[in-house]
């Protein structure tokens, strides 16, 4: 992790001469995605803007779920007239999804942690910090830019998006101090780790439990034991639903074993559909490699969609797996 990038003059400029924002992230949003959108409206609300939190959805993450009202996935005509759009968690309007066509033509800022496939509209304002462990460590740094201190909820919603994508911290490395050091300004702010911890690990259905299973089940290893590729059927995924699984038990599992650099889990998400999951522990960029199949994301956790078969996908990812092994 980089020392963190200030926050741009031109996106305080653009916030405090607005009166009305839409506040949008990336569809399928997950916990960073949510904080972060839910902490900046609050702040805007503090600085008397009107600000409407939108996603596209769906929400499929367990700990997310409990948010999900808070969103509109369909801003009115009146809310969308004469508001600016602040897009966080995302590299482009055209990855929030069914909001993209509201989004069009106001005036946007963007602010990301994600390097590859950044497109900002033209005239945006950008924030970007490919250092930073999430988007809400960015969102506590403009709150603070602001003039503004966290709420008790804004911190909370910050911390749950900073551990979401830390892993809870697993994945700072050394040189991630900064991370704690905001860690520490949120839980003084009234942030609480047990309470964030256990709403991002608890409430798992039991159907979870038995698709984790059957994941760890079909894994298999490949160039000695440095990939591990799961697949997820479509007659699981009926079975199961959405609700059943959970990939980051399944990601911390596998990335456990002995050797293994890089993941791959393939969901089979309808007949003509695959989405693809793409974590590695370290060296490996498998957001290249997202990138290659039209996806993103960071070097250590990435992915895509793929209109095909898992049958027609896995040799192609395999072999583009072995340009690097």
């Amino acid at each position: 992790m980089s020392r963190p990038v200030p926050v741009p003059p031109g996106l305080l400029d653009f916030i405090r001469t607005g009166d009305r924002f839409l506040v949008a992230g990336h569809k399928e949003p997950d916990g960073d995605c949510v904080g972060s959108s839910l902490a900046l409206c609050s702040a805007l609300r503090r600085l008397g803007k009107e600000a409407i939190p939108c996603s596209a959805g769906p929400f499929k993450r367990t700990e997310i779920k409990p948010f999900e009202n808070l969103f509109t996935n369909a801003p009115t005509e009146q809310e969308c007239r004469g508001a600016r759009a602040i897009i966080v968690d995302c590299s482009s309007a055209e990855r929030t999804g069914d909001l993209e066509s509201y989004l069009t033509g106001l005036p946007q800022a963007l602010i990301d942690h994600h390097s590859a496939g950044i497109h900002p509209g033209e005239g945006a304002v950008l924030f970007l910090d490919p250092g930073a462990p999430s988007v809400t460590f960015m969102i506590l740094a403009l709150i603070e830019a602001l003039g503004l201190s966290p709420s008790r909820g804004e911190a909370e919603h910050l911390f749950f998006g900073l551990c979401t994508d830390t892993g809870f911290f697993r994945h700072v490395d050394e040189g991630g101090e900064e991370a704690f050091s905001y860690a520490c300004r949120l839980i003084r702010a009234g942030a609480s780790p047990k309470k964030t911890f256990n709403a991002i690990n608890g409430g798992k259905s039991f159907n979870s439990r038995i698709l984790l299973g059957i994941q760890l089940s079909r894994a298999e290893e490949y160039f000695g034991g440095k990939l591990i590729y799961t697949s997820e059927e479509y007659e699981e995924t009926r079975r199961f639903g959405l609700e059943g699984r959970d990939s980051d038990s399944l990601y911390q599992i596998l990335l456990a074993a002995v050797n293994v650099e890089a993941i791959v889990v393939v969901r089979q998400e309808t007949p003509e559909k695959c989405t693809v999951g793409l974590r590695s522990r370290d060296h490996v960029d498998v957001a290249a490699v997202a990138a290659d199949f039209g996806g993103g994301g960071h070097k250590n956790a990435a992915g895509f969609a793929a209109n095909t078969r898992i049958a027609e996908l896995k040799p192609k990812i395999i072999a583009r797996f072995e340009k690097i092994f």
